[in-house]
């Protein structure tokens, strides 16, 4: 696996100036699919993806950034270009976002729907970011409700109260800094859609930033430990940062409402809890959520919906400003 080192060159339209850095993976890489786990949501807006590539604002330890990332696959690298105090750090970052850190070493697919879904999704990595409350937050959103509830919570959120992202994207924000999450009244909270119980976990988080972004550098065992030290912060949602933002491949969704159905299904053709899904992954051990992410790109039959969709709860106040 070879790279360059971050390197300024003249942009080809002037629009997009800044820092630029070229990683060759020495294998092609599906980025969309890598990132896609970031985006919370169609109208997240600190994620945005259009011919240039994929965009992404990000508060980082050295200020606010934006980085934009796309495969160039005749020449076989990833192309990086970054804006804002926090440019650097995210081109530093680059590789380890798209998986170098990534070990498969010791998986086996045991079954052969993870054979087939390993073979569809070569270039496939487990990221890491190394950004906690970045994925916490949204995590702690999401608990609970479901995806067009939580998402669209999240959105009104940072649109209301983050900041534009640095570079030429006028429609890339930056989620709220541990200060602004602070600053936002429970009331805000409510009209987003946002439950107090929620509202008082994201607030109990960012009270304690900085310790749950010193998990980044931790052993995994040590992180996840520290992630569901604070209350409100489970296994479930430990896990959906540790896929994220700790490029751990051991950690899946138990807990999450449709996960253990979906891989019992398309695994041994009926529903599973669980327990039963925790039996089912036990050959996979170090590789969890890995199986659990291919089989979700894998694009294999999926478990048929039964019953009526859920209703969204009506008894929160309007979203409207």
């Amino acid at each position: 696996m070879t790279e360059t080192a971050a390197v300024d060159r003249p942009p080809a339209d002037a629009t997009f100036s800044g820092r630029e850095r070229v990683y060759r993976p020495g294998q092609p890489l599906a980025i969309g699919a890598i990132l896609g786990c970031f985006r919370h949501g169609a109208g997240d807006p600190t994620f945005r993806r259009d011919d240039a590539g994929i965009w992404l604002g990000r508060h980082t330890p050295a200020g606010p950034g934006t980085l934009l990332v796309r495969w160039d696959a005749p020449a076989g690298e990833v192309r990086g270009r970054a804006w804002g105090a926090g440019a650097d750090w995210l081109l530093d970052g680059l590789p380890a976002l798209l998986g170098a850190e990534d070990d498969w070493g010791g998986f086996v697919a045991h079954h052969p729907q993870v054979a087939a879904a390993w073979r569809a999704n070569p270039g496939w990595r487990v990221p890491r970011s190394r950004l906690v409350l970045d994925s916490l937050i949204p995590a702690v959103i999401e608990q609970k409700v479901t995806g067009k509830e939580a998402f669209a919570a999240y959105r009104t959120l940072v649109w209301r109260f983050g900041d534009p992202a640095p570079g030429p994207r006028e429609d890339l924000r930056l989620a709220p800094t541990a200060a602004q999450w602070r600053a936002i009244p429970s009331w805000q909270f409510l009209r987003a859609g946002v439950t107090p119980q929620r509202a008082d976990t994201v607030m109990r988080c960012v009270q304690r930033a900085g310790r749950l972004e010193e998990a980044a550098g931790m052993p995994l065992p040590a992180a996840r430990a520290r992630l569901q030290a604070v209350a409100g912060v489970g296994v479930w949602t430990a896990a959906e940062v540790a896929q994220r933002a700790l490029g751990d491949p051991d950690s899946p969704s138990f807990g999450d409402y449709h996960v253990a159905k979906e891989i019992g299904w398309q695994l041994l053709g009926h529903d599973i809890d669980d327990d039963g899904l925790a039996e089912l992954l036990e050959p996979y051990a170090g590789h969890r959520y890995r199986v659990q992410a291919l089989l979700a790109l894998g694009g294999g039959p999926g478990r048929p919906r039964r019953g009526p969709r859920f209703t969204l709860p009506t008894h929160l106040p309007s979203r409207a400003w």
